[in-house]
């Protein structure tokens, strides 16, 4: 069985919490799933839930290289230098990243966010699409400080094959394997 959730911002991806926080629980009331890979807690987006550990390996694991592609909202304007040093990997702590696909785009069709993200008035924010390969930790967050542009927002928009396509904050869809 495969599950696909629109995580919302700061919701815990595991199933039991502490400190009151909002829990994959509060929205996906199947046992027995389990989070392929993670999102922090102010990410937002795709997560995948599987009964299948064998699928969980494959889409989880780095080995595999299964592709992520992420909406980001940075500060500022990334130039094309920025974009390329993405492209081509950059240094974060735990060493080098893999080659990634970076581009600007028209911001998303997105829901609002609550709390929304801070808005400096001099400062102008923009989206760019990320696609990467590997899953270091908060390593979209690292690649675009590394280049000047820290993240505002991160709406994980795609896993492989799969996507948030259809579903809300909040949502869940089972597809069958």
């Amino acid at each position: 069985m495969i599950i696909l959730f629109n995580k919302p911002f700061n919701v815990l991806t595991q199933f039991r919490g502490h400190d009151g926080r909002p829990t994959l629980a509060d929205y996906i009331p199947i046992s027995k799933v389990y989070p392929a890979g993670r999102l922090d807690r102010d990410s937002e987006g795709l997560l995948i839930l599987t009964d299948d550990g064998t699928l969980q390996a494959r889409i989880s694991h780095p080995r595999h290289k299964m592709e992520k592609k992420y909406w980001v909202q940075v500060d500022g304007m990334p130039d094309e230098e920025a974009l390329q040093q993405l492209r081509e990997g950059v240094e974060i702590k735990g060493g080098k990243t893999a080659p990634a696909y970076a581009e600007h785009i028209a911001p998303p069709p997105v829901w609002p966010r609550t709390p929304p993200i801070r808005v400096r008035k001099n400062i102008p924010d923009s989206w760019i699409e990320l696609r990467i390969r590997e899953g270091k930790n908060r390593q979209v967050r690292r690649m675009t400080a590394a280049v000047g542009h820290p993240t505002l927002r991160l709406i994980r928009a795609a896993i492989g094959p799969w996507s948030l396509d259809g579903l809300e904050p909040g949502e869940w869809r089972k597809i069958e394997q």
